[in-house]
């Protein structure tokens, strides 16, 4: 017994050193915990589980010693002394038990973590949690559900640990029902307004598309850390709502709640989506003020937004500022430069990432070169990226990957070989792919592969009338005004109606969005006065109207007039109007610009001297001095 007292001490004092320590720690403990273990246990089978008496001090030492393998992973040491602790009659002690059940959580040994689970007769709330919260971060995150309600049955009340967890499941899942179930069953605790609870709420109930519901949980709690304040941003920021995000967040300054990086991060993200340069700005401002602007992560997010706000020369003055690049770095600058059409520079980037060996490229390394080869008309190398990706780097390709490929062949005119990669994918074409495939038809001409795409679309989404009019242009390209009336005939019967075209600018703070033929701005006259202007100086340079993106069968006069009024040039003249001369503009469209629309912008460039920025719905167009970034390809 002098031996196992002397020994227990001396593992008590290992385990204390743990924290800083190497694993041969460890083993050291282990070992000696066997010697100790052979004091008390003479027989190779294992007893009967007994209860452990006050005056049993062993297990306070396995506590520390489990403990010590929890932080470290020691998964195979773990194993080893549940064996001994099967064979002392201790295994089933509730908080040795507790302890190994997180050790096998911790190292995603589910199966063991809810086999022991099962054997425990008396199962506190931590155990529970610890099962839970295994299962909802790892999945199958039906079964931490499932568990919850067990541990209802059980008689267990859920505490403010319980509820975070298992709504992580439901966002998972987005299983809103359940979540809304679990939320009733909060607000008849004690825990209803409490700050990770209602986090853990606002998660799910932004994961479900549920923003108002949020939005009303966040509310009704009163003392609100930066915790909860960073959940509805993200709530908002997630869900298409980026000035919202901005609005929660100049509350929360005003609160006087101390933004984190988490919270700036989630803003700057959400500005990068909306494209709102002059925000992000204001947002980088004030990460420089409060000491964030150096922290990697931020850089990563701000230059994401830079480039997604067309931007992409700051973008990579910051990427080459970090410290230390990490994956998500060199896929947002790779990704930057793809979007702009910018693809050697991508292309370069991406062979810099290669060279340097320190972080391999993933799936969405390769989405971002693809996208490159893709709106640079790289076809050889497009070809030759995909190949690399699933030869040298085993990654299977998703439907990104396919539809930046079947993008390239249609452009190139290969659509049989487009056609044929889509029959011979692993998995189900979605829209994106057949999308890409009527692209290219309509590109081409070609009548017959059209319709075919078109049907699959209808059949993936047949409430979607923009493939409808994809096929009724194709038509009209050709001259079949019958048919594509035929399309539009059956648009209307489906009770279909076609997206209008519309662009906005930003000026000092305030969002101007435009119609095509707008009447109702109120610097119409201004407007019209300065598109006239401008169509002055553009026919002196050779500028003849490009009428084929009208797909009306209308006179000639007509059609002109439709396209000197489209969306974007209307933000232009305003833009140009509204602020000093030299300033850049940025204009975003919610449709692809157009061929017309798209010589004329290069000239405007030219006559006003500025550069225009126009982000459309496939990708940037950056024009300066009378070209585009995209090299007349897109």
């Amino acid at each position: 017994m002098l031996l196992s007292f002397v020994t227990n001490k001396f593992i008590h004092r290992l385990c204390q050193l743990s924290f800083s320590s190497s694993l041969s720690l460890t083993n050291q403990a282990l070992h000696l915990a066997t010697e100790a273990q052979s004091s008390f246990s003479h027989t190779e089978s294992i007893p009967t589980p007994s209860p452990v008496t006050s005056n049993c001090t062993d297990y306070q030492y396995y506590l520390s010693f489990l403990q010590l393998c929890v932080t470290q992973n020691a998964l195979k040491a773990g194993k080893r002394l549940h064996a001994r602790l099967l064979l002392s009659g201790l295994g089933f002690n509730t908080a040795l038990a507790t302890k190994l059940v997180n050790l096998y959580c911790t190292c995603n040994c589910l199966p063991h973590a809810h086999s022991l689970f099962d054997k425990i007769s008396k199962r506190n709330v931590f155990l529970w949690n610890i099962l839970i919260r295994a299962y909802a971060w790892n999945g199958p995150y039906e079964t931490a559900i499932v568990l919850y309600y067990q541990m209802l049955d059980h008689g267990i009340e859920p505490d403010n640990f319980t509820f975070p967890f298992v709504l992580k499941a439901c966002s998972a899942l987005s299983d809103i029902g359940t979540g809304r179930d679990i939320h009733k069953q909060v607000l008849h605790t004690r825990w209803c307004s409490d700050v990770y609870v209602g986090a853990g709420l606002i998660d799910m109930y932004s994961k479900c598309g549920c923003v108002n519901d949020a939005w009303q949980v966040f509310n009704k709690v009163l003392d609100r850390d930066v915790v909860l304040w960073n959940s509805m941003i993200a709530a908002y920021s997630q869900n298409g709502h980026p000035r919202d995000a901005i609005i929660l967040f100049r509350d929360m300054v005003y609160n006087k709640v101390q933004p984190t990086i988490a919270t700036l991060v989630t803003v700057i993200s959400a500005l990068a989506e909306a494209a709102a340069l002059p925000r992000g700005r204001e947002i980088h401002g004030f990460a420089l003020r409060y000491g964030f602007g150096a922290v990697d992560k931020f850089k990563t997010a701000l230059l994401d937004m830079y480039a997604k706000s067309g931007r992409v020369q700051v973008a990579r003055k910051l990427f080459d500022q970090l410290l230390d690049i990490e994956l998500a770095s060199w896929n947002a600058m790779i990704c930057g430069y793809g979007m702009h059409g910018h693809a050697h520079e991508a292309i370069l980037l991406f062979d810099i990432m290669r060279k340097e060996g320190k972080v391999p490229p993933n799936h969405i390394t390769f989405v971002g070169v693809l996208s490159a080869c893709n709106h640079g008309g790289l076809m050889k190398e497009g070809e030759h990226f995909f190949h690399l990706m699933v030869n040298e780097y085993s990654i299977e390709p998703t439907l990104q990957h396919y539809t930046c490929l079947i993008n390239l062949l249609g452009h190139f005119q290969r659509l049989g070989e487009a056609y044929g990669l889509i029959q011979n994918m692993p998995m189900k074409p979605d829209s994106g792919v057949w999308g890409a495939l009527l692209n290219g038809c309509k590109v081409h001409q070609n009548v017959e592969l059209g319709e075919l795409a078109l049907q699959k679309l209808i059949e993936l989404e047949p409430t979607d009338a923009g493939n409808y009019v994809l096929l009724s242009n194709i038509y009209a390209q050709s001259g079949k005004w019958r048919e594509a009336a035929r399309v539009r005939k059956q648009m209307k019967k489906r009770g279909l109606k076609k997206v209008i075209a519309s662009s906005w600018i930003e000026i000092k703070g305030i969002t101007h969005a435009f119609l095509s033929g707008d009447t109702s701005h109120p610097f119409l006259k201004d407007i019209y006065k300065e598109l006239e202007r401008l169509e002055g100086f553009m026919n002196e340079n050779g500028y003849v109207p490009n009428t084929n993106p009208v797909y009306h069968d209308v006179g000639d006069d007509e059609k002109c007039n439709m396209v000197r009024t489209h969306s974007e040039r209307l933000a232009i003249a305003y833009g140009i109007i509204s602020t000093p001369p030299g300033t850049r503009l940025l204009v975003t469209k919610n449709l692809r610009v157009c061929e017309d629309c798209h010589v004329a912008i290069k000239l405007i460039s030219r006559i006003v001297e500025r550069e225009i920025v126009v982000r459309d719905v496939n990708r940037y167009h950056c024009f300066v001095n009378g070209n585009c970034s995209c090299g007349d390809y897109w």
